[in-house]
């Protein structure tokens, strides 16, 4: 019990910007999304955390991340770790790189968790998790030479859900949470020794399965987007996916500036997954023409979606002076992660589907 509470403790410390809601204090339905996150994931984690102050947005982070990654229906958990691990890798989230590599230590092997955490996806020697690695490596480059789905049909609702749901998740992590998960000065044989007795704590929330569409009900109904086509077949994934959409979206219309918004979704529209170096000079022109009160959020939002690494107190400052409150800030950030991760998940929809790929509207 003391050790479940100071681990709790820490957890909601490594949250910045805002102030998340404690586990002790939860109500309504962060409180149940936080009793399903406990009793899977044995504690409630940071990323559930700071969403807490967007009860919906909570529940559509969870929903959308849970059901591509939990149910093993088609796909092992080791692969799907390996996709989670090496977007993570993709979007410089250090972070959420070193979780999930964490868990490859108990599904695969140290070597290749390792592997896989350094962008050396050729030592991976497990055929099946180095090509679905390097697929999901590169998802959001199109028109990469290999970039071939290689796996079947039925398994690209759970492959490429991972993917788009941690397009999201780092973008968020990287803006609300510390960069690093361990100390960032172990040495490498402790930071090892510290991974293995992580994982095997993990072990239980990594094994075993997990019942499909657990979290489908924490949200309204809503109908499954055509960009979203990558998810029909599997029908918790096409409902929490369909969900936490809507829920995305709305959150947008309420504390993102339809200007903003436009701004964000023309720059995606030109995107194909180039990282912008450390510079943010190009993120000025795009805000020139927004009105003076919404620059701070398209500054924001625009880094957000396209270099989350960059988003420093500065720029968040920025914001609260526009915008106080935790929930427009969450809202805002949310949106512009999930912007990015639908685009993503549009350019793995199916040609066959009858749902082509589209920039969203």
């Amino acid at each position: 019990m003391v050790v479940g509470r100071v681990i709790s403790s820490v957890a909601q410390r490594q949250v910045r910007y805002v102030t998340p809601v404690s586990a002790n204090n939860a109500t309504g339905l962060v409180s149940t999304v936080y009793g399903q996150i406990a009793d899977e994931m044995r504690l409630v984690v940071p990323p559930a955390l700071l969403h807490s102050p967007a009860p919906d947005l909570l529940a559509a982070y969870w929903m959308l991340m849970r059901e591509p990654l939990l149910p093993t229906v088609t796909v092992t958990r080791a692969v799907k770790e390996a996709v989670a691990a090496v977007v993570s890798v993709a979007n410089t989230c250090p972070y959420c790189a070193e979780m999930h590599s964490i868990g490859l230590y108990d599904l695969s092997t140290e070597q290749e968790a390792e592997a896989v955490l350094a962008d050396r996806l050729d030592e991976v020697v497990d055929p099946r998790v180095r090509s679905v690695a390097e697929w999901a490596r590169t998802a959001h480059r199109p028109g990469t030479p290999g970039g071939e789905q290689p796996f079947p049909a039925a398994d690209r609702p759970e492959l490429v859900g991972v993917a788009v749901s941690f397009h999201y998740l780092t973008r968020m992590v990287n803006v609300f949470l510390s960069s690093f998960l361990l100390p960032p000065g172990l040495r490498p044989a402790s930071r090892r020794r510290a991974k293995r007795g992580i994982s095997r704590v993990l072990r239980p929330t990594l094994r075993g399965n997990r019942e499909a569409g657990r979290s489908v009900p924490l949200l309204p109904d809503a109908p499954l987007p055509a960009d979203a086509g990558w998810a029909v077949g599997n029908p918790s994934v096409e409902a929490a996916v369909a969900r936490s959409y809507a829920a995305y979206e709305a959150a947008g219309e309420r504390s993102v500036p339809s200007a903003v918004r436009d701004v964000v979704r023309a720059r995606l529209a030109d995107w194909r997954g180039e990282d912008t170096g450390m510079s943010r000079r190009w993120v000025e022109p795009l805000v020139a023409g927004l009105p003076e009160a919404h620059r701070a959020a398209g500054r924001v939002a625009l880094l957000t979606a396209v270099a989350s690494y960059q988003v420093d107190e500065e720029e968040i400052a920025a914001f609260r002076r526009a915008q106080p409150d935790d929930r427009a800030l969450v809202e805002t950030v949310a949106w512009a992660s999930f912007a990015a991760a639908r685009q993503v998940g549009s350019w793995q929809v199916p040609a066959t589907s009858g749902t082509a790929p589209r920039t969203q509207s």
